[in-house]
């Protein structure tokens, strides 16, 4: 703990350091060698012993200051206040050290003895008692006697406060003497180079500012104030709690501010004004039971509730705050509190306390004496004058403690006096330890041993590094490299309960040990909250950011204070307060609420959807057809119309018919890799199968035309039923090849494609080799080319019923299809390129099938009279009357018209094509962002017609879709 008056401590320093200069470097002619120089004035209490143990103590809180005139010889101060508690502190020492004398198996052999002071409360006083510890008070001396021999003291228990243990440290430590400390908390203690031989059985500051900072964060507290006295405690604890709190992250100070000595009105408005101006409901106190008297008037006086306090060790079980003057306003308060601990038998040891015991030869300056006057309301003899006449009593020293009240008998709460209790433990075992020592095998110069006749303090230090026992409470007492002990805190709760009473509560623990570290806990349910609520206050800067936000520090501010930032797509945050949002993997893409990641949406040509289903249906409706045929072509096959046709080539056109439209099934469905490699091939060698049979038929119609005619019988032999099979048979094993090693060398398979959309992943073929597709394409479209000229060159045969004009219309279908195809295909993302694939085959699978067969069909069914060989080996008819014999006369100059116009319009559309290929090789415009039915009419213009398509989007460009290749 802090001075009270602090401001006066260097002054007192380096009065008293000046004082005794002149004892230190006198020359020995002027003064004997082992000549006491002052006599201190002290109040003090003494016990004999083989070793001796100093102790410091604040039994008095007060002193008052003599004036000095420097003309005659000063007077010593004198100590006023007496403090009950501070007294029972050096009991505590008396009982511990009478404990050990007791104890056969600490000790054996040794008496310890005991040398208490008290401090008044005052640096100068507490100062001197620590000299006389060191050096002794024996003012005799025999001439020519030197002052070597055991010390006065070999250490010492104390000093109750920080700045009173740094002055002592920075002297006493030059003599490497051990102090170990009760209350002295500042971490500035923990410096070993400083105070080389200081050591505590209080943890520091720096691990109640990390018990502070725990708390904060189990209640979610992020946004408080600080408040800490003007002197060394307040001022390490307040740069401690920054530095802690800087590292741990999560929490900020609103505001931070100190707590002036003495009466200083206009500061303490000032601050309390920043706090009620201040968002921070919870304020942290690191000051003494003074400043917060002083604080909590001004608090009072502008009525500042709602606040949640935080109090330090110093004033957490400050009974003077305890009051119903306070408790409206310090209800609720959390606290961080001194280890309470068990001393079995102190209190019996306090009651047997008499003055003709203790320090019967000290008269006035008897500890003991004192506290019985006070205690009794009387006065030893000889009295003060005045005293008898004023009616004071006379004490005996037979008065009987039982039949008073008094705090020194209460030992419910023993905070303080367990840590001096662990003290004066820890020096003995020390001591137990060095009296151990083997000869030969000691840790000193040599393998020496230290003795008691010949112990140096510093030995003592050695074991005392090293002290580690556990007390009857159950606590582990050991001392660290900087000489602090294992911490722990008791967490104490301000309770005002329904009566009108008020009680400091238990309700947890917080500690650190090897293997856990820091823990802290907390009884909530034991805890009184001083809101309406009766729940704990809110106190942030920020409301937490949810997951699926991130924190976006606000310009200037501390770090508590921030924006909340809805994660972009594809990223998400599961943690409440997160700092970054974190992108998803590959395969996922993130919640609406952006707060995980889901699988991504997986989208292939599904048999499931809409457009699945009609492809489907369209797919086995062909097939359906193609079958209903073949069953017509078989029935009919002794009949002209089959037989003038080549049946065997029809039959075979119609399986291969057949299997186009089955092929289209295998584009529809999750890809996988057997569908992926079959697609393309069965589709490449149905369709070259088909188209085969279509060219065969064509030159078999022009060679039985070229036949007919005077010197053409020769060429018809080459045309037999033998070569129509192998031709087909040849031409469709180049495709097959086409398809092996194109199977062979790069194979298509399935893909995961995550660069069409963001949140799905679309199911692909990646057709592997680019150079094998085009080629697999490009033969199909070299024979559907050649057998659209040959068709085109034999249509005007003068035969009534001519097939070339059927193979030219439904070649032209073809053709005009699978243009369409490639600049459709290239701009269809996704699954809309399966469907576009899948369209084409129907397509161009049902052209062929409609205007190779529909004709046909028609004669056979509708026109049986027709289906005569003289009927259809007549010649001479005009084309008109070809129509007529089809349709029937009354439609024949209509139907003519109507196959004019729409060959007039198939060929426009194929010319447009090709412009539109050229253009959407040089794009000049930019693709806007449409409308979900613009993008769904844009496709179906690509399906019909891109020129059409480019007319009604003149402001698009029509970039090349990307083809993966594995």
């Amino acid at each position: 703990m802090g001075p009270f008056f602090d401001i006066l401590k260097f002054l007192y320093f380096y009065v008293i350091m000046i004082y005794f200069s002149s004892y230190f470097f006198l020359s020995e002619s002027l003064f004997s060698a082992c000549k006491l120089r002052r006599q201190f004035y002290l109040n003090g209490m003494h016990k004999p012993g083989d070793v001796i143990l100093g102790g410091l103590f604040e039994v008095h809180y007060t002193s008052v200051f003599p004036e000095l005139t420097f003309t005659s010889e000063p007077n010593m101060l004198s100590c006023q206040g007496f403090d009950p508690p501070g007294f029972r502190h050096a009991m505590t020492m008396a009982f511990a050290i009478d404990e050990i004398n007791k104890n056969s198996n600490l000790l054996p052999n040794v008496t310890l003895g005991y040398s208490l002071y008290d401090n008044c409360a005052t640096l100068v006083i507490g100062f001197s008692a620590a000299l006389s510890l060191v050096s002794g008070q024996e003012e005799k001396f025999l001439l020519h006697e030197n002052c070597l021999g055991t010390p006065p003291v070999v250490g010492i228990v104390g000093d109750s406060f920080s700045t009173f243990s740094i002055a002592t440290s920075d002297v006493i430590g030059l003599f490497k003497m051990p102090i170990v400390s009760y209350f002295a908390t500042c971490s500035c203690l923990s410096d070993r180079h400083k105070f080389p031989s200081f050591f505590r059985t209080i943890p520091s500051d720096a691990f109640q500012v990390h018990a502070m900072i725990l708390i904060l964060k189990h209640f979610g507290w992020t946004w408080a104030g600080l408040l800490v006295s003007d002197d060394d405690y307040g001022v390490h604890v307040a740069r401690s709690f920054r530095q802690a709190l800087a590292q741990s992250g999560g929490s900020c100070l609103a505001y931070s501010e100190i707590l002036p000595w003495g009466e200083n009105s206009a500061e303490l408005r000032r601050i309390v004004e920043v706090m009620k101006k201040s968002t921070a409901r919870v304020v942290i106190v690191f000051a003494h039971q003074i400043h917060m008297i002083q604080l909590m008037e001004e608090v009072i006086k502008q009525n500042v509730t709602g606040v949640q306090w935080m109090a330090s060790e110093a004033w957490t079980t400050a009974a003077v705050l305890q009051t119903t003057h306070h408790m409206p306003y310090l209800s609720g308060t959390l606290g961080i509190a001194i280890r309470r601990g068990e001393i079995p038998g102190l209190r019996d040891f306090l009651m047997k306390i008499r003055p003709d015991i203790y320090d019967s030869n000290n008269n006035g300056n008897s500890m003991v004496r004192q506290f019985w006057e006070y205690t009794f309301q009387c006065r030893f003899a000889p009295p003060p004058s005045g005293w008898l006449q004023g009616g004071g009593a006379l004490c005996t020293g037979q008065e009987e403690l039982a039949n008073v009240e008094t705090e020194f008998l209460d030992v419910s709460n023993l905070r303080p006096e367990y840590n001096i209790y662990k003290a004066v433990y820890a020096l003995a075992y020390a001591l137990d330890d060095m009296l151990h020592c083997a000869p030969g095998r000691g840790p000193f110069s040599g393998h020496s041993c230290a003795t008691l006749q010949k112990l140096e303090p510093w030995q003592l230090m050695h074991y005392l590094e090293k002290v580690h026992f556990t007390t009857p409470f159950g606590d582990e007492v050991s001392f660290d490299e900087n000489g602090d002990a294992l911490p722990i805190y008791d967490i104490m709760n301000w309770q005002w309960l329904p009566d009108g009473s008020t009680k400091v509560q238990n309700v947890g623990v917080v500690k650190k040990t090897a293997l856990k570290g820091e823990e802290l806990r907390l009884d909530e349910d034991k805890i009184f909250w001083n809101s309406n609520s009766k729940q704990p206050v809110q106190s942030v800067c920020s409301v937490s950011c949810p997951p699926g936000t991130r924190m976006a520090r606000k310009n200037g501010q501390p770090a508590c204070c921030f924006d909340c930032v809805r994660c972009s797509e594809g990223k998400f945050s599961n943690e409440t307060d997160s700092l970054e949002c974190t992108s998803c993997p590959e395969d996922f893409w993130s919640s609406p609420q952006r707060d995980r990641c889901v699988p991504k949406k997986t989208e292939f040509l599904s048999y499931h959807e809409p457009l699945g289903i009609c492809l489907t249906t369209a797919s086995l409706l062909g097939t359906f057809i193609c079958a209903v045929v073949l069953g017509i072509f078989t029935h009919y096959r002794s009949t002209p119309i089959v037989r003038a046709n080549n049946s065997e080539l029809s039959f075979l056109l119609l399986v291969s018919l057949k299997l186009c439209f089955l092929c289209s099934l295998l584009f529809i469905g999750r890809p996988r890799l057997w569908t992926c490699q079959l697609r393309h091939a069965a589709f490449g060698i149905s369709f070259v199968l088909c188209v085969s049979c279509i060219l065969v038929k064509t030159m078999v119609v022009v060679a039985v035309f070229k036949a007919s005619k005077p010197g053409g019988g020769a060429n018809i032999k080459w045309f037999g039923a033998v070569q129509q099979r192998g031709t087909v048979l040849v031409l469709t094993s180049i495709q097959a090849a086409i398809c092996a090693a194109w199977l062979i060398s790069s194979s298509p398979v399935p893909y995961k494609n995550t660069q069409y959309y963001n949140d799905k992943i679309v199911f692909e073929c990646v057709v592997g080799s680019t150079i094998g597709f085009a080629v697999l394409l490009g033969y199909i479209g070299v024979l559907a080319i050649l057998s659209f000229l040959l068709a085109f060159l034999a249509r005007n045969l003068p035969d009534n019923f001519n097939e070339a004009k059927l193979i030219t219309f439904s070649m032209l279908i073809f053709c005009a299809v699978w243009v369409a195809f490639v600049p459709a295909y290239i701009n269809s993302p996704g699954k809309y390129a399966d469907a576009v694939e899948v369209f084409a085959i129907l397509a161009s699978s049902f052209g062929l099938l409609v205007a190779l067969f529909g004709p046909k069909c028609c004669i056979i069914l509708l026109k049986p009279e027709r289906n005569t060989k003289k009927e259809i080996m007549g010649r001479g008819l005009a084309k008109s009357q070809a129509v007529s014999w089809l349709f029937g006369p009354s439609v024949c100059v209509q139907c003519s018209a109507l196959i004019k116009m729409w060959i007039h319009r198939v060929l426009v559309w194929l010319v447009l094509t090709w412009v539109f290929l050229s253009i959407i090789h040089h794009p000049t415009t930019a693709l806007l962002q449409y409308s979900a039915t613009d993008l769904l009419r844009l496709r179906f213009c690509l399906a019909v017609s891109p020129p059409v398509a480019l007319y009604f989007y003149p402001d698009i460009t029509f970039k090349p879709r990307r083809r993966y290749i594995h």
